[in-house]
């Protein structure tokens, strides 16, 4: 019986290798076509993007169709971004002036929350709103039209998608972001203002909030903002209606792709977020 179990125990280490064996190839397999289709999707996105910039000469073709956009996003999201703002205003100055005030700093919360703002927490939260309520709607929109064939129908007609879909929705959301970022600074400036001069741990007076805020935010901070904010918007606009061009299947597929370019979009706007912030920096 012993020579039996020990005759079994080298078949069984034999089987265990031979199964762990399968499984690491069928993982190994797996990333390996995972990555293969994050690279076709990135390859996809970055000559949209390019036929996108060859067709930009005809913007004023469709210059009906980008006005439309550009009041759908600022109607869209105008009051959002006037309440999001307010408050991320707020929470900045009430988060960091008491801590400020406390070491005798209290001449430098309008600065601080000035800079917070103008060069990082507007332009990334607006882009991010921005992705959830507009790039949501134009990968559904276009979406449909792809499962419904709509676009082949355009295609047929001889007009290009990419000039009569594309090319309106981006050169809208490249306006419309940047604008929407500068109202954003504004209010959340004056929301943090108001909680400065509120909040009985800080009782910092409007004036001395916005001069103590003029003293350190320079104009070339406000920009930066605005400049990510441009970039941000062309990749919201690239990566939504590449997944509504690339939707197939039925109504659970315009699902997916919605779901997809959110998620793309975030992504995409935090890791370049990093890299203009470094990029600016110099």
């Amino acid at each position: 019986m012993n020579d039996f179990g020990g005759r079994l125990k080298p078949v069984l280490w034999r089987q265990l290798g031979t199964q762990l064996k399968i499984y690491i190839d069928w993982k190994a397999n797996r990333v390996y076509v995972l990555c293969g289709i994050m690279f076709e999707n990135i390859g996809d996105i970055v000559l949209l993007f390019w036929r996108t910039l060859l067709a930009l000469p005809l913007v004023w073709r469709q210059r009906q169709k980008v006005f439309d956009q550009f009041f759908e996003i600022g109607n869209a999201s105008l009051l959002m971004v006037c309440t999001l703002s307010f408050f991320i205003g707020g929470v900045i100055a009430l988060n960091f002036g008491p801590a400020l005030v406390e070491r005798s700093l209290a001449n430098a919360v309008g600065g601080v929350v000035g800079l917070a703002i103008a060069k990082e927490l507007a332009p990334v939260m607006m882009a991010i709103l921005i992705a959830g309520r507009i790039g949501s709607a134009m990968a559904a929109e276009i979406g449909s039209m792809q499962v419904y064939q709509e676009i082949d129908a355009l295609r047929t007609m001889n007009i290009n998608p990419i000039q009569y879909l594309v090319l309106p929705r981006i050169v809208a959301i490249g306006v419309a972001l940047p604008l929407l970022v500068v109202f954003s600074i504004l209010v959340g400036w004056f929301g943090g203002a108001m909680v400065a001069d509120l909040n009985n741990q800080m009782e910092i007076p409007f004036k001395a909030f916005f001069s103590d805020l003029k003293d350190l935010v320079e104009l070339k901070d406000v920009v930066n903002g605005v400049f990510k904010s441009f970039c941000f918007a062309i990749i919201i606009g690239v990566v939504s209606c590449h997944q509504g061009l690339a939707t197939i299947g039925g109504p659970r597929g315009i699902g997916r792709s919605v779901t997809k370019a959110v998620v793309n979009s975030i992504v995409l706007i935090v890791i370049f977020d990093y890299l203009l912030t470094r990029f600016l920096m110099k």
